[in-house]
């Protein structure tokens, strides 16, 4: 009995003190980012039969059955399906905030305005030179503010192709990352902890990855983790140790981006790369409704103008040149060369501003200022409608990150209850192992 004694305190001194290292660890990880809870798992040691023993009794003291990790499957896979949405939409807004603060700083509307504001003032007095040189100021203004607009929305572009590019990059490290845990965790024993490790790092790997692309997974039971990119829809990116290689092409024509894996062309719905792809095909689209714009002005002015007679009554010239915001420029900056005057006047320095009229009336049909508002109002619209989603989302991922946190973050409390459970399970086996002590040396002392 005294050995009994003896061998089941001596499990239950081992029990506690795993136990009482599991707490510390968890204690000392409890600010280690993807560091899930770990509590240890006893099991009572089986041993029936024996000399002297009644066969039924199961008297052996305990043992470790593994180290557990409290990490639910469902609660992580919603973290990263909402930190995929949230990522997309962040992204998305982000892009969209530079390229509304390239056209708005660039102050293109106003530029416009003070130009048809002009013409209006030139009506008044159509061979007052200054009001002529104003025509032409603003015009200079306009045009400058064309270039900048479309040299900022560019900016924006190569930004938001630079994130998409590296963010490509981040794809394929993570993983080749989880193709070398896989082989890992395929070599790691059961429940050990070199295994714990190997799955924290296995779902911080995912968890990053869910930030780039919307991703689904399968789970061996081992622990591999085969990955598909684009959803439970998508294309293989990780399977056992094998990665694939996710590629970005530019667009030569409007500086979209696409994506593929291998050969194969790549449709993504969540993480960074698809909110920066949608980014950039708004801004592609804002760009060309810009450029057009400014190419309906540069040949809806030009054509009036050249329909009748400048200050010294020569037939008009074409005032700007280019078709696009990144070409529009200003051919003439002499302001007698502005055609106020019909093609049938016959003296020079006319007061007739019939043509003048024709030009107002061009630009008229066109709606500079009008057209410009509108697209301010596109992608302002756009934006704030993205913001409201992105606030949306933030809480819905905040709130998946909690029920997972809950579920296996550290609870401080928790582990102070857990040191001061397993101390007295330490202090009472040992008790235990005196007690067989005392039985022991009794038997040997009776004569």
């Amino acid at each position: 009995m005294a050995s009994d004694l003896l061998s089941i305190g001596r499990s239950g001194v081992q029990a506690a003190r795993i136990g009482l290292d599991v707490t510390a660890q968890n204690i000392a990880n409890a600010s280690s980012t993807g560091y899930v809870r770990r509590s240890a798992s006893f099991r009572e040691v089986a041993s029936t039969g024996g000399a002297y023993r009644i066969g039924d009794l199961s008297l052996s003291g305990v043992r470790l059955d593994g180290i557990v990790r409290n990490a639910d499957a469902f609660r992580q896979a919603e973290v990263r399906r909402t930190g995929s949405d949230l990522a997309r939409a962040s992204a998305e807004a982000s892009g969209l905030e530079n390229i509304e603060s390239a056209i708005e700083q660039s102050g293109v509307y106003d530029a416009i305005v003070g130009f048809e504001s002009s013409l209006q003032q030139l009506t008044q007095n159509p061979t007052d030179t200054s009001l002529r040189a104003s025509v032409i100021e603003k015009a200079r203004t306009m045009v400058g503010t064309f270039q900048i607009a479309s040299q900022e929305m560019d900016a924006a572009a190569d930004g938001l192709r630079f994130l998409a590019t590296d963010g490509v990059t981040q794809v394929n490290r993570i993983a080749q990352e989880l193709a070398r845990t896989n082989t890992r965790l395929a070599r790691a024993s059961d429940a050990s902890s070199d295994q714990t490790a190997l799955l924290d790092q296995r779902d911080k790997l995912l968890e990053e990855l869910s930030g780039y692309a919307n991703i689904a997974t399968e789970f061996s039971t081992d622990g591999q983790v085969a990955v598909k990119i684009g959803g439970s829809g998508g294309q293989d990116l990780v399977t056992g140790n094998a990665a694939a290689t996710v590629g970005i092409a530019t667009s030569p024509t409007d500086g979209t981006v696409s994506y593929t894996l291998g050969s194969n062309a790549l449709t993504l719905a969540g993480g960074s790369l698809a909110g920066q792809q949608l980014a950039l095909a708004k801004g592609a689209q804002l760009k060309t409704d810009i450029d057009t714009l400014a190419g309906d002005i540069v040949e809806a002015f030009n054509g009036a103008q050249t329909g009748g007679r400048d200050l010294d009554n020569a037939i008009g010239v074409p005032i700007f040149s280019g078709t696009s915001a990144a070409t529009m420029a200003l051919a003439v900056e002499d302001g007698r060369k502005i055609a106020t005057a019909p093609a049938s006047s016959t003296t020079a320095g006319s007061r007739d501003a019939t043509n003048l009229t024709a030009i107002r009336s061009a630009l008229a049909g066109v709606n500079p200022s009008g057209t410009m508002d509108e697209i301010l109002f596109d992608v302002s619209g756009t934006l704030a409608g993205r913001n409201v989603t992105l606030g949306a989302l933030q809480t819905i991922a905040d709130t998946a990150k909690v029920a997972l946190s809950a579920q296996s973050g550290v609870d401080l409390d928790q582990e102070a209850v857990n040191l001061v459970r397993f101390q007295q399970a330490f202090q009472a086996s040992g008790k235990v192992m005196q007690v067989a002590s005392d039985i022991f040396d009794t038997l040997l002392g009776i004569r």
